[in-house]
C-alpha cells in the first residue's frame, strides 16, 4: 500500500502496480500496436507502390513512428491513462498526486519507453519496476507518474462499534430532523472505517464530524464524551427512531403498554344475594390460625379443618 499526497494535503492508499501485472498489460498493448503496424504497413505498401524507394523508407519510418509511439501516447492521454493493456489487466496511470495524467506526463513515458521497452526489449524496464520500491520504471521516474491497480480485493463490511452503555438514551432528546443524510452517510462511513485510519486523522475526522452534527442539532457536544463516541451514540439514536417509525414502540425497544391493544370491555354481572344459613345440628369450629409451619395441620392452606 503505497501512501500518496494530494495537493489539498489529503492522504490517499493506493495499491501500486508489480512487474507481472505490468509487463502483462505492456505486452497486450505491444500486440496490438504491432497488429495495427502490420496493417498500416501493408496498406502503405499498396497504395504507395509507384513511389521511390526514399519514399516508401520515409513513409515507413513515419508509420512506425506514429503507430508504435504516437498512438500509446496519445492513447494515454485520451484515457487519462488507461491504455487497452491496463484497462484489461486494471491498471491507470496517475501523478505522483494520485491525480490524472496529462500530455506531457504521457510524451515523457511514450519517449522513454521507445528506449527501455522497445529497443532494450523491456530489460531496462524490468531492470527499474524491480529496484524501485513503487514498482515504477524510468518513464515514470522522468514523468513522475505512478502505475496503480484500480480494481482491488472488496473488503467486507466494516463492523460499526456500539455505543458505550454509559451513553444510552444520553441524546434521547435531540432534535435529529435538520441533520442531512449526506451527513450521517458520511458518519456511518467513518464509523465502520474507524480502526483503518491513522490515529491522529481519524480523530480528527471525528471532530470535525461531531461538530457538523452539533451544528445540526443545536446542541453543543458533552466535554465529557469522546467525538467517536458522540457520533456513535447519535448514530443510534437515529436508527432506535427511525425503527419505532416504522415498526412501532415494541419492536424498537420502547414502551410496550404503548402500543399494547386495548382489552376486551368488561361486561358487569349482577351481585348474587347469599342464601340464608340452614341450621344444623353439628356446628363446626373455625379453622385454627396459621403458623406457616408444615406438617401440624394448621394453616397449610388446603382448606382442610382440623379435628375437634
Amino acid at each position: 500500500m503505497s501512501e500518496l499526497v494530494t495537493g489539498e494535503a489529503v492522504a490517499l492508499e493506493l495499491r501500486p502496480a508489480r512487474l507481472p501485472s505490468r509487463a502483462l498489460a505492456v505486452l497486450l498493448d505491444l500486440a496490438v500496436a504491432v497488429a495495427v503496424y502490420i496493417a498500416v504497413t501493408i496498406a502503405l505498401v499498396a497504395s504507395t507502390a509507384s513511389l521511390d524507394m526514399a519514399a516508401q523508407t520515409a513513409l515507413s519510418i513515419a508509420g512506425f513512428v506514429l503507430v508504435l509511439v504516437g498512438g500509446p501516447i496519445a492513447v494515454e492521454t485520451l484515457s487519462h491513462g488507461r491504455s487497452l493493456g491496463k484497462m484489461a489487466c486494471g491498471l491507470r496511470v496517475v501523478r505522483d498526486d494520485g491525480g490524472p495524467i496529462r500530455f506531457r506526463h504521457a510524451l515523457v513515458r511514450g519517449l522513454i519507453g521507445v528506449i527501455e521497452i522497445l529497443m532494450t526489449f523491456g530489460v531496462v524496464a524490468c531492470i527499474a519496476s524491480l529496484v524501485s520500491a513503487r514498482g515504477r520504471r524510468l518513464g515514470d521516474v522522468f514523468a513522475g507518474t505512478l502505475v496503480v491497480r484500480e480494481r482491488v480485493p472488496v473488503a467486507s463490511a466494516g463492523f460499526m462499534p456500539p455505543p458505550p452503555p454509559w451513553l444510552a438514551g444520553r441524546f434521547s432528546g435531540l432534535d435529529l430532523s435538520a441533520v442531512p443524510d449526506e451527513l450521517w452517510l458520511a458518519v456511518r462511513q467513518y464509523l465502520t472505517r474507524m480502526g483503518q485510519l491513522d490515529a491522529r486523522v481519524g480523530w480528527a475526522m471525528a471532530e470535525r464530524l461531531a461538530a457538523d452534527v452539533a451544528a445540526r442539532t443545536g446542541a453543543p457536544v458533552p466535554r465529557e464524551v469522546p467525538p467517536p463516541a458522540y457520533l456513535s451514540a447519535v448514530l443510534q439514536e437515529r436508527q432506535a427512531r427511525e425503527a419505532r417509525r416504522a415498526f412501532g414502540g415494541a419492536a424498537a425497544g420502547g414502551d410496550p403498554a404503548a402500543t399494547a391493544p386495548p382489552l376486551p370491555p368488561v361486561t358487569p354481572v349482577a351481585p348474587v344475594t347469599p342464601a340464608p344459613p340452614t341450621p344444623s345440628s353439628t356446628a363446626v369450629p373455625p379453622a385454627a390460625p396459621s403458623d406457616g409451619r408444615p406438617g401440624t395441620g394448621k394453616g397449610t392452606g388446603t382448606g382442610f379443618v382440623p379435628p375437634a
